[in-house]
Order: structure tokens, then sequence, then C-alpha cells
């Protein structure tokens, strides 16, 4: 089973103390959907814009967001093999990312998982400002692992 919703913002937003320093909020948690936010007060480098490590935290959590939200947790956990992000403009305000999984991408992953042992699934995302500009791309291979 998955976690509950408020479980889920826990484990989001406070289990790794680095997450929880840069106070990234969850702000959707569903099965197969999550909305997380990075504020750019506290996360700003030298010349003001947010600092490229946490636009990278924003874009590698959404992979264990979506995990404790849509999988089975007593059965399956899940590791990041590889996360790519390019800059496309300074991030000068808080930033979005969503990431989404299907049903049946959520099954099928489950069910290979627990055949082989292992399935990958791959998160391509946008990181967006305000105003939907993006201003960075990211992409992250994660692996569902067998308990």
């Amino acid at each position: 089973m998955p976690f509950s919703a408020e479980i889920a913002r826990q484990l989001t937003e406070e289990q790794i103390a680095f997450v929880k320093r840069s106070n990234l909020k969850a702000e959707v948690l569903e099965p197969g959907f999550v909305r997380l936010r990075m504020p750019l007060a506290g996360n700003q480098n030298h010349l003001g814009s947010m600092y490229a490590g946490a636009l990278f935290t924003l874009a590698e959590i959404p992979g264990g967001a979506l995990f404790v939200t849509s999988f089975d947790v007593t059965r399956f956990y899940p590791i990041v093999k590889e996360i790519n992000l390019r800059f496309r403009r300074p991030a000068t305000g808080d930033i979005c990312v969503e990431a989404r999984l299907s049903a049946e991408q959520i099954q099928q992953l489950q069910t290979e998982a627990h055949s082989h042992g292992k399935a990958e699934y791959l998160l391509e995302l946008e990181l967006t400002d305000a105003s939907g500009e993006v201003v960075a791309l990211s992409r992250g291979l994660y692996q569902l692992r067998k308990r």
C-alpha cells in the first residue's frame, strides 16, 4: 500500500535533512501525480537567483514522492540511477515541478519489479517559474526494486 497523503508529505518534506533545510513544499501528493515547490528564499546563489543544487533537488525528489504515493511501499523501494538537468534561464522566484505516472504505468512497474526484481521508470520534467516559463529541464531514471 502507498502511504497516506500526510505521511507522504512528511517523508517528502522532512525525511532528508538537506531537503528540509531547503524548505521544499509538497503542494499535491496523489497516486500518480505530485507537484512540488522550491522557494527562492534561502536557496539563492551568489547572483540572487536559485542555486543549482536547489534546482537539482527539486528535479530529483519527484521520483521518491511518486513512489510513496503510488507504489506498495511494503513490497518495493526506489533508487535513482541517473539524473540530468539542463538549465534554460535564471530562476528568480519560487520554482515548481509536476510529475505523473498513469495507473497503468504504476501497475506495469509493480508487476515487472515483482517478476524480475526491478523495473525502471523515466521522468522527464519541466521546472517552471510562477509565469510558467521553463527554467530547467530534467531527465531522471529511477528504478523500482523488490524488497
